[in-house]
């Protein structure tokens, strides 16, 4: 691999895996707001939010960090009253008692509307009008959770943009195309100095798994795990204490902690795990800081790849990915090389292929949890040389093939799932 090629791939990397606080969809929308409001330059008495069905069904019941609420109506206020855009996925990090307030007074005074665009043909899209007065401003989020494609104010366009490269749900489109083999290499072979900012993701995502430790989070998934694990009922294990882990951050993000996680791909859930499984392994067995953030690359790089291939939002519960990316990294911490991680690729995608994504909310910690379960299991069987077969319903004897399958069956083969999904959800 070329020095350019490390270059590019570590630009890939650094762009993907990000600090966010709160599930990325309503912050995304946050975010939109914000801009939208700086852009008209005075609070607003008039907010029209129009979303794709995916951003609308992961934004319905989540919790909004440090507001003790759920859902979009919070957010978008909070984006008006305190949103900064330069802060991008931690737009809402002035979030204060007395900033919640004032979002719940603007909430009550101003004429705020929040509709699905059925119209859209993006997976990920947001579009923010505001306007006070005879002033409005336009905002709109498309391709991925940051990308501008266009600001206006009273008609004037300041801002317009492509959508993100290869975020849209379609096969990898620009120059930078990625396979297994590759991804192993770049983690093996990358100078240190350029991925060392991975050390602040594992000590990042491990302080929200503690943090969930110390109350009642969510459905309290990792904390009842340490518990128990303590008290003798799942044992006192190191697979125990990576599933607790796991589960602990998640469900402190998804109940509106006010936490930062480092995310990846524009998911928080996504970047916890892809890094906690990997960052417990790895204390368990005393690794070097090294072989920890060669794993890490490992796992996070695996994800970035195959999310450039599904998109950024599907029906296939994201979950899916991540844990196939830790399975990787926890391979790798076993002894394994490239061999027994596309045997721990397979084994993830024999397993979990087609669990749903319904939605951010704080159940997402069970299926978080079953993810890494599965992860952890997945490794230990490519490090015996045991591992799904081409004989075996959609895996391929080729790795990069097998990741094809798993993506085109969650970018098309689910769609109709999806919108099933969202019928439900809204009609319940």
């Amino acid at each position: 691999m070329t020095t350019k090629e490390f270059a590019e791939i570590t630009d890939l990397i650094t762009r993907e895996v990000v600090p966010a606080i709160g599930c990325t969809e309503p912050i995304a929308v946050a975010l939109c707001v914000a801009k939208a409001c700086e852009t008209l330059a005075c609070r607003p008495d008039r907010v029209e939010v129009l979303l794709s069905p995916n951003i609308y069904k992961n934004a319905m019941g989540v919790g909004i960090p440090n507001t003790g609420m759920t859902g979009l109506p919070i957010a978008v206020a909070l984006g008006a009253v305190i949103g900064r855009s330069e802060y991008a996925l931690e737009v809402l990090r002035d979030t204060t008692p007395e900033a919640v307030e004032q979002a719940k007074e603007f909430l009550q005074s101003a004429d705020v509307r929040i509709d699905i665009d059925r119209e859209t043909s993006e997976m990920l899209y947001i579009k923010t009008t505001v306007a006070c007065g005879n002033d409005c401003a336009t905002a709109v989020i498309a391709g991925s959770h940051t990308c501008f494609v266009e600001v206006s104010h009273n008609g004037e366009l300041l801002c317009a943009a492509e959508g993100a490269t290869a975020a849209t749900g379609d096969e990898q489109t620009d120059s930078l195309a990625l396979t297994m083999r590759r991804v192993y290499d770049y983690a093996e072979s990358v100078p240190l100095e350029q991925i060392e900012f991975l050390w602040q993701a594992a000590e990042m995502n491990i302080a929200a798994a503690e943090l969930s430790f110390t109350g009642s989070y969510g459905h309290g998934l990792g904390r009842m795990l340490r518990d128990e694990a303590t008290s003798g009922v799942f044992g006192d294990t190191l697979f125990t204490k990576i599933l607790s882990y796991t589960s602990g951050a998640c469900d402190a993000r998804m109940s509106g902690a006010m936490v930062p996680v480092m995310s990846n791909s524009g998911s928080g859930n996504q970047g916890i795990s892809a890094t906690v499984p990997v960052v417990v392994f790895s204390r368990a067995h005393n690794v070097s800081r090294e072989a920890l953030l060669r794993a890490l690359a490992l796992s996070h790089l695996t994800v970035i790849y195959i999310k450039r291939s599904l998109g950024r939002l599907s029906a296939l519960c994201g979950c899916v990915v991540a844990a196939t990316g830790s399975s990787c990294g926890i391979t790798r911490l076993m002894g394994g090389g490239y061999e027994e991680v596309t045997y721990a690729v397979k084994n993830m995608v024999a397993n979990l292929t087609g669990m749903i994504c319904d939605g951010a909310k704080p159940s997402c910690s069970l299926k978080v949890t079953s993810g890494v379960a599965t992860a952890v299991l997945s490794a230990a069987l490519a490090m015996d040389h045991r591992h799904t077969t081409s004989l075996e319903g959609i895996i391929d004897d080729d790795v990069d093939c097998c990741i094809r399958n798993l993506t085109t069956i969650g970018r098309t083969g689910m769609r109709e799932t999806d919108k099933l999904i969202l019928k439900i959800m809204t009609e319940k």
